[in-house]
C-alpha cells in the first residue's frame, strides 16, 4: 500500500472537503494517508517514508509546498506531488490537464505516470525567488495589488471572483502607461515599450487568462509572452470580449528561452502569486532549472 501524506488548506476556494471528508476518500481508494494543515506550524515536517504528497489547495498552495520543497532538496529525496486542486483559479492543475471531483481524481493516483515540471530561477532580487507559473512585469502586478485590497470583501463563488478579477484588469488596462523594457532573450535583443511582460511555465496565469496555451512546464523552457505598447487597444477588445462570453482571435506576442535578462522602467512586479516592490529598476535574470518537481498525472494511453 503506497503511502500519501495530504496537505491539506482548509480555507482554499470554497472550503470544498474537510479533513475527515479527504482523508477517508483517500484511505478507500486504496492508499495509507497522513495528515497536514498548511495553516499550522511544522506543516512540511513530512517523513521520508512517504512514497507522494497530496495537495488539496489552490495555486498558492503548491507553491509553498514547492518552496518547502526546494529548500529541502540539496534532497535527500523526491516527493512526486498529486493534487487536488481546490483554489479559485487553479492553474498549475490546469496545466497538467488535472480536472474533475476529489472523487475522479484520487483513484487515477493508482495508474498515474510522473510528469516533470521546470522552477524558474530568479537572480538578481534581493530574495533567492523562483517561479512555478510566471514572472513578469506590467499589469498583472497591479491587478494583484488591487485584487488583494478587495480580497475581504469578496465572498463570491470560484467563478464569480475569476469574473470580477478579468473586470478588474481590464480597468487596470484602460489607464495602464507603457513602459519601456529591455529584455534578452537566449541574446537576442527584443527591447521595447509593453504593457505587458510575462514569463510564462504553465499556459494561464491570474484568472485563467490563457496567455500561452502551448506552454509545456516540462520542457526545459519557458515562453515569454509580450504586450507591446501597439496592442494595448487590441488586448482591450480581446478582455471585453473575453468578460462578456464572445469570441476573440487576438494572439499573443510570444518567445521561446531558457535564460533571460530584462530590465523594467517601473518597480512593481511579481513571482506567480506574490507581487514584490523594488525601490528602483534593476536587471532580473531568470533561468530554468529542469525537472526540479515531479507530479502526478493522468497517463494518456490509459
Amino acid at each position: 500500500m503506497k503511502r500519501a501524506h495530504l496537505l491539506h488548506n482548509p480555507g482554499a476556494g470554497e472550503k470544498d472537503f474537510s479533513k475527515n471528508e479527504l482523508m477517508e476518500l483517500i484511505g478507500k481508494a486504496g492508499f495509507e494517508c497522513t495528515y497536514s494543515s498548511v495553516k499550522k506550524e511544522n506543516w512540511d515536517k513530512f517523513e521520508d517514508e512517504t512514497d507522494f504528497l497530496v495537495i488539496a489547495g489552490g495555486d498558492g498552495t503548491v507553491r509553498r509546498t514547492a518552496k518547502a520543497l526546494l529548500k529541502r532538496k540539496v534532497l535527500d529525496k523526491q516527493f512526486p506531488l498529486a493534487l487536488l486542486p481546490h483554489g479559485t483559479a487553479n492553474n498549475v492543475a490546469g496545466t497538467l490537464n488535472i480536472s474533475g471531483t476529489v472523487h475522479d481524481i484520487i483513484p487515477t493516483w493508482h495508474k498515474s505516470i510522473l510528469k516533470k515540471f521546470d522552477v524558474g530561477k530568479i537572480g538578481g532580487l534581493p530574495d533567492n525567488m523562483f517561479f512555478l507559473e510566471a514572472f513578469g512585469f506590467g499589469i498583472f502586478p497591479k491587478l494583484m495589488k488591487v485584487m488583494n485590497k478587495m480580497q475581504d470583501d469578496v465572498k463570491e463563488s470560484r467563478e464569480d471572483k475569476i469574473k470580477m478579477a478579468r473586470a478588474v484588469l481590464y480597468d487596470v488596462v484602460l489607464s495602464y502607461r507603457p513602459r519601456a523594457c529591455k529584455i534578452v532573450a537566449d541574446g537576442v535583443d527584443h527591447t521595447g515599450k509593453y504593457v505587458m511582460v510575462e514569463i510564462m511555465n504553465t499556459r494561464s496565469i491570474g484568472p485563467n487568462l490563457e496567455l500561452s496555451p502551448a506552454s509545456d512546464p516540462g520542457d526545459g523552457e519557458f515562453e515569454i509572452v509580450l504586450i507591446p505598447e501597439n496592442h494595448q487597444k487590441k488586448f482591450e477588445e480581446y478582455l471585453l470580449n473575453l468578460i462578456n462570453g464572445k469570441e476573440d482571435n487576438y494572439s499573443f506576442t510570444t518567445l521561446k528561452a531558457k535564460k533571460i535578462q530584462v530590465l523594467w522602467e517601473g518597480k512593481d512586479l511579481h513571482a506567480d502569486d506574490e507581487t514584490i516592490k523594488i525601490d528602483k529598476p534593476v536587471e532580473v535574470n531568470i533561468e530554468v532549472r529542469p525537472g526540479l518537481l515531479e507530479f502526478l498525472v493522468t497517463n494518456p494511453e490509459s
